[in-house]
């Protein structure tokens, strides 16, 4: 199977199950517990239908959004994600590169492998940075300031990873950074060499946002305790007031999901939150953003930036998160499985179909811009 032959979100996962040493792949496609959310955050969609007008005259279409004061020319973008240089070589670098030739926004996680400032100067297109709220305050202030110096258009707390989800494909494998696979694990790695033959041809695997916390040598702080002992359990809607009012801009929180939830996120001045269950790799069990998307849309709709995350494989997802009042989607594996089946070239065939998809889905809704898009375009099964 060749990139040419990619034409969807399935498409793309064949193709990376094909090239990657099956714990990274697993890394990616696995998700929590017994995975039911997972599932759930995609099938949500296929319980709404979309209902089209006719003769509408659609000969132009804007698929153009503004969504936390970031012009995008399609109202989807992509989230960030970590170690994306373990999926591909290129690793952010080919993420932003294929955001940037689309117009849209891509994200840089604390746990990226290409530094935010490298982006920052390399792509002009909008870029967020994902944070993870530390024990230390003081690296956290520094970690944002640092972020403020590079130019970040939003900071992005994520607030569902307070500890790691419990993802079992991983155990089984032994996957965690620094390495330290089963032997079962080691095995799959010799069976795709090509993989191997780029990890150690090309620059060091490293974390430039963590370099000076999280040691990748021996005795290394791996992942896994990254998360359940240099992150804040006890963080509160106090600790997130004050990194907003440091930030002194655009601050978004990602995981947030009930409407109790928005509305502090609301009173302590974040311009957007993003419904997600984390791809279903946190809290397994928990409601899909898709399905949730309504109750919060009605009570703060007008009053923040809703963008609705996991579960979006297809165009007409995103159309229907829209015509329900999110403001843009975004999402991980939609573009990490192009990324590690192709590097640049395979994010920017992922984008090119998205946008296909999104601007065929207009035309046949009879619609020629995002905001004409509303629930009189739905129904629930």
């Amino acid at each position: 199977m060749r990139l040419k032959h990619c034409h969807n979100f399935h498409d793309f996962r064949k193709l990376a199950k094909q090239r990657l040493p099956s714990p990274i792949f697993n890394y990616i496609d696995g998700a929590a517990d017994d995975e039911l959310t997972c599932r759930r955050n995609s099938r949500s969609f296929e319980e709404c239908d979309l209902v089209p007008n006719v003769l509408k005259g659609v000969s132009h279409i804007d698929m153009s959004v503004t969504v936390m004061g970031q012009k995008l020319q399609m109202p989807l973008f992509c989230s960030p994600t970590a170690l994306q240089r373990l999926f591909h070589h290129e690793g952010e670098r080919a993420t932003a590169g294929a955001a940037a030739k689309f117009g849209t926004m891509f994200g840089v996680s604390s746990l990226g492998t290409v530094s935010l400032e490298e982006l920052r100067k390399t792509y002009n297109t909008p870029q967020v940075y994902q944070f993870y709220f530390h024990k230390d305050r003081a690296l956290n202030q520094v970690m944002m300031e640092r972020a403020k110096a590079a130019g970040v258009d939003v900071m992005m707390l994520t607030v569902d990873s307070i500890t790691g989800g419990n993802r079992e494909r991983d155990l089984r494998n032994g996957f965690s950074i620094p390495f330290r696979l089963t032997l079962s694990g080691m095995l799959q790695f010799a069976f795709k060499p090509m993989w191997g033959i780029n990890y150690v041809t090309h620059e060091s695997f490293k974390l430039p946002q963590l370099d000076d916390h999280v040691e990748m040598s021996g005795g290394a702080l791996s992942i896994g305790r990254y998360f359940t002992e240099m992150l804040e359990p006890s963080m509160n809607w106090d600790d997130v007031a004050e990194m907003v009012k440091l930030w002194d801009g655009q601050f978004c929180l990602k995981g947030v999901m009930s409407v109790e939830d928005v509305k502090k996120a609301i009173d302590i001045g974040c311009t957007g939150v993003v419904l997600s269950n984390h791809g279903g790799r946190q809290l397994d069990g928990s409601r899909s953003p898709f399905d949730h998307l309504a109750e919060v849309v009605d009570a703060v709709g007008d009053k923040i930036d809703i963008i609705l995350d996991s579960g979006v494989q297809r165009g007409t997802h995103v159309l229907k998160a829209l015509s329900l009042g999110a403001k843009a989607v975004s999402g991980g594996r939609f573009y990490l499985y192009p990324l590690a089946a192709a590097g640049q070239p395979g994010v920017e065939r992922a984008l090119g179909l998205m946008r296909d998809e999104i601007e065929r889905g207009m035309r046949l809704m009879g619609c020629t811009s995002t905001d004409q898009l509303s629930r009189g375009n739905l129904r629930f099964r």
